[in-house]
């Protein structure tokens, strides 16, 4: 009998593998934002620009890879008044756990297909 029929459902399993996926794109996306800006000395931002066409291409990719951290840290950004507005955070945390799924996929994709 395999492991995923022994006291919880299939649909159960994929839910719990569709958070795995989801917790390492998040956790990957936040430990490269935190490198990028002890690395450079810069804020990372959601950016396209760059000196030249490598440079572009460079903070497209550091765009894409920390997005989802990004994507967290406007969502709970505080108004005037101190204040975190819900509706912020919920469409931040969507779009945030939604691309962190994305981005979660290709990491583990990735590891798999180098350790075989």
């Amino acid at each position: 009998m395999p492991f995923w029929r022994a006291g919880c459902s299939f649909m159960l399993f994929e839910f719990f593998l569709a958070l795995f996926i989801m917790a390492v794109g998040l956790s990957v996306s936040g430990a490269a934002t935190h490198l990028y800006q002890g690395v450079y000395g810069q804020v990372a931002y959601l950016r396209y620009d760059g000196k030249n066409f490598l440079g572009s291409v460079g903070h497209l990719i550091m765009s894409f890879v920390c997005g989802p951290f990004i994507m967290m840290q406007m969502g709970f950004q505080q108004q005037e008044n101190g204040a975190v507005s819900l509706p912020n955070m919920l469409l931040g945390s969507l779009i945030a756990f939604g691309w962190s799924f994305i981005s979660g996929l290709l990491f583990l994709g990735i590891y798999f297909a180098i350790i075989g």
